[in-house]
């Protein structure tokens, strides 16, 4: 089952969890998943990291086009499914308009055409004046999980080595 992973995943692991510094195996995990065709994330949120200059970025600009995927035929119908599920459900019209423009949508969309898993630290929410990820990705039937959930589902380990 493979994964699409939302920014706020890559950001929390690189400010808290996961820091390059520190925990290297985790950015090695998500390289080598990619290369087996299990762990992706998207243009869209390539575009979120690449532009802070930090090494996220670099991370991010050297994985490229084979980790973050582009658009294709198959997104089309699958961003009017999300647009129209985000416009019927009683959101605040600016909610439906930020959620529309944002990676967050296509993030979504992306997972629906292609049988991906969305994973993301966001939380659903009651709220009518934004639309979280978990939200949308019920209410077109898409699975959706945290990044802890799928590392354990995935078996990852980042077991120490040699220090030199």
């Amino acid at each position: 089952m493979p994964y699409l992973l939302d920014a706020n995943v890559f950001i929390q692991a690189k400010n808290l969890h996961y820091g390059f510094d520190f925990c290297p195996g985790f950015w090695d995990w998500l390289a080598e998943q990619n290369r087996g065709g299990a762990v992706f994330s998207i243009e869209k949120v390539e575009d979120e990291l690449v532009g802070v200059g930090d090494d996220l970025s670099q991370w991010a600009q050297a994985a490229g086009a084979g980790f973050f995927l582009r658009p294709d035929a198959a997104l089309i119908p699958a961003l009017r499914e999300v647009a129209a599920w985000a416009s019927g459900e009683r959101y605040e019209p600016a909610a439906v308009t930020t959620f529309l423009q944002a990676a967050d949508s296509y993030l979504v969309a992306h997972a629906l055409a292609q049988g991906y898993v969305v994973v993301t630290h966001e939380v659903t929410a009651t709220s009518r004046k934004k639309i979280k990820i978990p939200d949308a990705c019920l209410g077109v039937r898409v699975k959706c999980m945290t990044p802890f959930q799928m590392l354990r589902r995935e078996r990852a380990l980042f077991v120490l080595g040699r220090r030199h």
